[in-house]
């Protein structure tokens, strides 16, 4: 991890600033380190924001040269994922680049995560792609714990000399930061204020969309090196996951917790899509039709229930601006302007599809989209009062790994202390939700997980450690219905996350809670609480007919087959008994059933023993698939 300087230090890499500079990129990296000396302390955006061209110039560069140091503080470093052997390189080899684009892994990342990063060169991050780098030490080792808007505090203390970011161009010509307006914004105003002193590079890229904001566009003057016209490289693309019944259950509950003429903020992924395509339904008049015969104890409190169109239409305040949000906004649910914007977010990274309808906006909607600092979305601090009133009746929607039963929410790491991801802004709008009149923040996460062939619970009785402390427990939301935990006596959270829970772990969590003395001795499950199953879930939302990909997908007809499939394959490898079982299915199934996914996975003309031991699985797979 890279040093930190006492707040006290003073500021280096203070030679004078001059207009851009067209260059190659290895020109541009021996003149970014002849300019900031031996010890360059490199500030990378978030995400989709770094100019990897620039990035892999300037890393092969310091790699050369071991008196040079190069050390990077970052987040969300985008990788594709991996398919080295097996069924994940036979499904991801031939649809890598459909999937994801030709996106490149910066050359420090792969070489981190080979072993193969030179010691003059480290890289910290306070904020990981989920789940990519829990086997790597040096990235674990080197993680900073920080709430996204306490980041800007540790780059600044940090006090970068060099500052790299990916740019669009506005139709004018004109630089813009597009995707991560989130902390460079802010940095860029220190350096104005003389606070801070860093040179600023620049590429851009003409597959980026350039976005408004009041501090979104900056002049040429503002960058030190300007790399124009590289080869534009394929942006990154989050590839979609199906949303299932559970993820369409939560979805259905938390759009009907939304106050029109309100405030919403969602995340990426499968919940956040089943929620914008729930809330869109609504809009339509469908979700009463789509929540009928709902079988679980646990419903929507009254005090939160809300029906209807969205008559006033919502306003949006988020620091990652995700799919889900634009299509509301597309669909006239997101249309209450705060400042002329309907909607306030910090950065973006999505699918391909996101990026082109964002290019795609007519001027007088793209000017209703503004990029921000996340000094800005993320807090109530400056001009305190304005936030206030535009931020009424607030929905703050995040995800969760785990919940205990007293109300803790888990969403960064492991029980052993590994980081998947990071806290990013979660806490920050949960601080929001308590400090704002009418506002609540809701927690949402599917009942159980399957882990090493088991299935598990997601609401545990404890952790070692919590990302959100139960003192800030609000809302829970699991897909058997909604915990609404403020403000109650530990007693009345413990029976409300019991009605949320899956029924299989119930008497476990009702044991811990008596040995706790949080529940009476006599406390008994009532029968209605008992009916939380995924067969009651089907029972319910199968007939619905509601979709796997809302809001399209990637995928192939067949791959969309495949996925669930290579899911419950994935599981069963964990257990030599589990995976014999399909195996043995395999064996007996009917292969001319299965042929368009046995042809996609190479699998058709099996070419020896492992290849057969293969195809059976996946086989029996695909029959258990077809049997859920």
């Amino acid at each position: 991890m890279p040093d930190v300087p006492p707040s006290d230090a003073p500021i280096s890499g203070g030679a004078m600033r001059v207009g851009p500079v067209l260059a190659d990129a290895d020109a541009i990296a021996e003149a970014l380190i002849a300019r900031c000396g031996p010890e360059i302390r490199l500030a990378l955006p978030l995400g989709l924001g770094k100019p990897v061209t620039l990035v892999d110039a300037l890393t092969r560069a310091v790699a050369r040269q071991p008196d040079i140091r190069l050390s990077i503080v970052t987040a969300l470093t985008l990788e594709p994922p991996e398919a080295e052997a097996g069924m994940a390189k036979r499904f991801l080899g031939p649809a890598r680049t459909r999937l994801f684009g030709d996106y490149p892994v910066p050359e420090y990342a792969r070489l981190l995560r080979a072993g193969q990063l030179p010691d003059n060169i480290e890289m910290a991050e306070f904020f990981m792609l989920a789940g990519r780098w829990l086997g790597v030490e040096q990235a674990q080792r080197h993680y900073i714990a920080s709430n996204y808007t306490h980041a800007l505090d540790v780059v600044r203390r940090w006090q970068p000399n060099l500052v790299l970011q990916l740019l669009a161009e506005e139709p004018d010509g004109a630089l813009n930061l597009s995707c991560n307006t989130d902390i460079t914004a802010d940095l860029l105003r220190d350096r104005a204020a003389g606070r801070l002193d860093f040179i600023l590079a620049g590429e851009t890229n003409a597959h980026l969309p350039a976005l408004p904001g009041p501090s979104a566009t900056i002049s040429g003057a503002e960058l030190d090196y300007l790399l124009r016209d590289p080869p534009d490289f394929d942006l990154f693309s989050v590839v979609k996951r199906p949303v299932g019944l559970a993820e369409h259950a939560i979805g259905l509950q938390v759009a009907g917790m939304i106050r029109d003429g309100g405030t919403l903020q969602i995340g990426i992924g499968a919940i956040g899509d089943a929620v914008a395509h729930a809330l869109i339904a609504r809009h339509e008049g469908r979700l009463d039709a789509m929540t009928s015969g709902r079988p679980f104890a646990a419903r929507l409190p009254a005090g939160l229930a809300e029906r209807g169109a969205f008559d006033t239409g919502l306003y949006c305040v988020t620091e990652m601006l995700v799919d889900g949000l634009l299509h509301l906004f597309e669909a006239g649910v997101i249309r209450r302007e705060v400042e002329g914007a309907a909607i306030h977010a910090g950065f973006f990274v999505d699918c391909r599809d996101f990026y082109q309808r964002l290019a795609s906006l007519p001027p007088e909607a793209r000017a209703r989209l503004q990029m921000v600092p996340v000094s800005f979305t993320n807090q109530l601090y400056g001009d305190e009062s304005a936030k206030r009133a535009a931020r009424r009746d607030a929905r703050f929607v995040n995800s969760a790994m785990k919940a205990t039963l007293l109300g803790g929410i888990v969403s960064d790491a492991t029980s052993d202390g590994r980081e998947v991801s990071g806290i990013g802004g979660q806490f920050n709008f949960i601080e929001q939700a308590f400090a704002l009149d009418g506002a609540r923040a809701i927690i949402t996460l599917p009942a159980t997980r399957e882990s090493g062939g088991e299935v598990r619970s997601n609401i545990v009785w404890e952790h070692p450690h919590e990302s959100v402390p139960r003192a800030y427990r609000d809302v829970v939301v699991t897909e058997y219905g909604v915990a609404d935990l403020r403000g109650r006596r530990d007693e009345e959270v413990v029976r409300a996350m019991l009605r949320v829970a899956d029924s299989r772990f119930q008497p476990d969590l009702v044991a811990q809670a008596k040995k706790a003395g949080k529940l009476p001795d006599d406390f008994t499950l009532p029968e209605d609480w008992t009916r939380n199953t995924p067969e009651a879930l089907a029972a319910w939302l199968g007939p619905k007919a509601l979709p796997d990909f809302p809001f399209g997908t990637d995928f192939t007809p067949v791959e969309q087959r495949l996925l669930p499939a290579l899911d419950r394959l994935s599981q069963a490898q964990a257990s030599r008994r589990a995976l014999a079982g399909l195996i043995w299915e395999g064996l007996r199934a009917d292969p001319k059933r299965h042929a368009g996914a046995l042809d996609r996975m190479a699998l058709d003309r099996p070419a020896g023993l492992k290849d057969r031991l293969e195809r059976w699985a996946l086989l029996g797979a695909l029959e258990r698939t077809d049997r859920a």
